[in-house]
């Protein structure tokens, strides 16, 4: 039995622990897919092991014939971004950059630990170069699609960024679920485009070492996926904790009575009038089921732009690139060579400044969510957009990058960690909502989203229904 596009991860176990599946045949299956003439598997992935991967399915296919399962994640093929170091391979980061740099010497950590529990990593997967963009082109690779297609000309439109092959993969059903990385959404805009679930830790919960940085601050490492609790599944094992058992499941909290702000201020602006009907949809499905949700406007939010006028990643990724940028600068990405050049002017003043801000801003809404179970917010204001139109025109790349990393930034900033889900209707153009919590509220926050994706699901199903 091979797994279609976004089956949950709990499922594909099940299946493989009652005999009705191997890994050698998940992992066949992905293969295929990623090999397919005309698919997206060549500009989802950068590379593929299939020999690897094959012996690993076949060691945990006899593993658990022996009676040995070593986690739910076991046997289960998964992508890899191409900002993680695998042993052995090159870290390019989605660059041409890097073609010289020497292969990793071990796995990093979050690789590492998935390997423990049993997954089959396949390959690298594809990405915007160094991360630093949420739309995902990149012009040495490829730009991975969107299953989603534009309604009106039937143009191919970005899987988003930076995490695109990691979606694209998941989406396709070329991997049961993607490991990637957030500094600004890189897993939650993906997943906001291409109908899957993606969740954003607080960013010190997985170690980052081992993982090339776009910001020292603010990246994290996560998974897109195909629901709430497959994220959860996978976070637990990123972070170090169990999974056996009940430890491997999300307990949803119960929706009635649940306590939730919906952010009225910044995060709404610029909605298209797919996304303004997706989100009011889902507000009103989630307030029909009982949950309490209270319209909460955030003065903060409107001081983001003047704080972040220079912004971590840039000055960060500055300091990482500041050796390569004169010598190798014609290798960059153009797009992403303009927006490290922005960290070039700043100062230490400027970057301690920002630190201060920051850490203000963090205790303010901290004030303001204080007694809420989550805050709530579109996780993209727009569809995803037609990748033609994004490569042609270099200011209308510009401005629909900066729309589209507005809102899941907020959370990196805040130092938070959040959940996007999908919340359109069956068929439509993908919308993701987004349940965010502050530093340490990541189990709650799961929990929340795993309430609301039930409640929306239950509406999807009785629509479909009737």
């Amino acid at each position: 039995m091979s797994f279609l596009p976004a089956t949950p991860l709990l499922q594909l176990a099940a299946d493989l622990d009652a005999g009705r599946s191997t890994s050698r045949a998940l992992v066949e299956t992905a293969l295929e897919r990623i090999a397919a003439e005309g698919g997206n598997g060549g500009h989802a992935f950068i590379c593929v092991d299939a020999e690897r991967a094959r012996r690993e399915a076949d060691a945990q296919d006899a593993l658990r014939g022996a009676g040995v399962t070593l986690s739910p994640l076991a046997g289960l093929p998964l992508s890899i971004k191409d900002l993680f170091d695998v042993a052995g391979e090159r870290t390019r980061a989605g660059s041409r950059v890097l073609d010289d740099a020497p292969p990793a010497a071990a796995d990093a950590p979050a690789v590492a630990r998935v390997r423990r529990a049993g997954a089959v990593p396949l390959g690298r997967t594809n990405m915007s170069e160094f991360a630093f963009s949420g739309l995902g082109l990149n012009p040495w690779r490829g730009t991975p699609r969107s299953p989603w297609r534009d309604a009106a000309t039937g143009e191919a439109c970005v899987a988003g960024g930076s995490s695109s092959g990691a979606a694209a993969s998941v989406a396709g059903g070329m991997a049961a679920a993607g490991l990637g990385s957030d500094t600004g959404g890189s897993l939650r805009i993906p997943a906001a485009f291409c109908g899957l679930t993606g969740f954003k830790p607080t960013a010190h919960r997985v170690p980052t070492r081992g993982m090339f940085p776009l910001s020292t601050t603010l990246d994290s490492t996560g998974a897109i996926a195909p629901t709430v609790a497959c994220c959860a599944l996978v976070d637990r094992v990123l972070a170090g904790l169990p999974v056996d058992g009940d430890a491997a499941r999300v307990r949803p909290a119960a929706p009635k009575g649940l306590r939730l702000a919906v952010l009225s201020n910044y995060v709404t602006e610029g909605m298209d009038a797919h996304v303004a009907r997706a989100w009011d949809d889902a507000l009103a499905r989630l307030s029909r089921a009982g949950v309490q949700l209270t319209p909460l406007r955030l003065p903060l939010l409107e001081r983001l732009p003047a704080i972040n006028r220079f912004g971590f990643s840039p000055i960060e990724a500055y300091a990482t690139h500041r050796g390569r940028l004169d010598a190798l600068a014609s290798r960059y990405d153009p797009r992403v060579l303009a927006r490290i050049r922005v960290g070039e002017t700043a100062n230490a003043a400027d970057y301690i400044d920002l630190l201060a801000a920051r850490a203000a801003a963090i205790e303010e809404a901290r004030a303001a969510l204080d007694g809420f179970d989550a805050f709530l917010m579109p996780t993209v204001p727009i569809a995803p957009p037609a990748i033609a139109a994004l490569e042609a025109d270099p200011a209308h790349f510009a401005a629909t990058n900066a729309l589209v990393l507005r809102n899941p930034s907020v959370v990196n900033f805040l130092d938070g960690c959040a959940v996007s889900l999908p919340c359109a209707r069956r068929g439509a153009a993908p919308v993701g909502l987004s349940v965010a919590g502050l530093a340490e509220s990541d189990a709650h926050v799961l929990s929340v989203a795993a309430a609301i994706e039930g409640v929306l699901q239950r509406a999807f199903e009785g629509a479909s229904a009737g």
